[in-house]
């Protein structure tokens, strides 16, 4: 069975693709600045040299189109066509109060999914858009969406509600749904697994640490609270984040100008065999 995974972020997109039954990484590959006519597109095929090319992708779907035909490629693909892929696994920022576990999509979760677009406007939207690509292009095959906010809907009602007028939960949704929940479930899953001739119902802190770093409490398998809330915004601080102060500062005077241009810094080039 093979497996391709997306990730489709706002102006990227990454994807391996697996063999599960021997548990084998077939392909990787990353193509950045989506929408500009530089785009870049690296792909890896285990045991091959990576290629890493300069092209114009006006949007998602010609960067999953690219991406499709770099697998079947007589030189650079690992298959002899579409045929050979069994299912699709998408990484979807946000599901809101809706899911706590990785869901088969279908009509119904599509249009579920399509409500939580303004919980996540920078990242939902292309997440539903290789979503649809992949349904266009590969009708039939299976697609599942992995959530990054699912493991934290366990968080009792203290955890998760925020000391503000209670209609912006019950009308607008604004609660803490925290993120990197698939780390952070991964991580509490092998730790629990390591410490089980010493523990039988070990409390954790799991530590998800990167360019963005979030904790998260752990007990009996269920996440109890983490570090970051409605947005990534709170929290620890990160590469781009300066914690939770960093709301208040657009508008005290006395910051410098050039702090309102922090999110605009171009990002570290892609090297051949770099990986974020």
């Amino acid at each position: 069975m093979k497996i391709l995974v997306l990730n489709c972020g706002s102006s990227s997109l990454k994807y391996k693709l697996f063999e599960m039954e021997t548990n084998t990484l077939l392909a990787r590959g990353q193509a950045d600045r989506i929408g500009l006519a530089d785009a870049l597109f690296l792909h890896e095929a285990t045991g091959r040299d990576a290629l890493l090319a300069e092209m114009p992708l006006r949007n998602h779907q010609e960067a999953v189109q690219a991406l499709l035909a770099y697998l079947i490629d007589g030189q650079q693909g690992i298959l002899t066509g579409m045929n050979e892929i069994d299912g699709v696994g998408h990484r979807v920022v946000h599901g809101g109060e809706h899911f706590q576990t990785s869901v088969i999509v279908d009509a119904a979760t599509r249009n579920i999914l399509e409500s939580t677009k303004k919980l996540a406007p920078l990242h939902n939207p292309p997440n539903l858009v290789g979503i649809d690509i992949c349904t266009g292009l590969m009708p039939g095959v299976p697609q599942v969406a992995v959530f990054d906010t699912a493991f934290h809907q366990t968080m009792p009602a203290y955890a998760f509600t925020y000391a503000i007028p209670y209609r912006y939960y019950t009308e607008d949704h604004v609660r803490r749904y925290g993120f990197h929940g698939t780390s952070h479930r991964y991580v509490a899953r092998r730790t629990t697994a390591l410490l089980q001739n010493k523990t039988a119902t070990p409390r954790i802190i799991t530590c998800h640490l990167g360019a963005g770093s979030s904790l998260c409490a752990v007990a009996g398998g269920k996440s109890l609270d983490t570090s970051m809330g409605f947005t990534p915004l709170s929290g620890l601080v990160t590469s781009w984040i300066s914690s939770t102060g960093r709301a208040a500062f657009w508008a005290f005077p006395a910051c410098p100008p050039t702090f309102a241009t922090w999110k605009k810094r171009p990002r570290r080039a892609m090297s051949g065999r770099t990986w974020r």
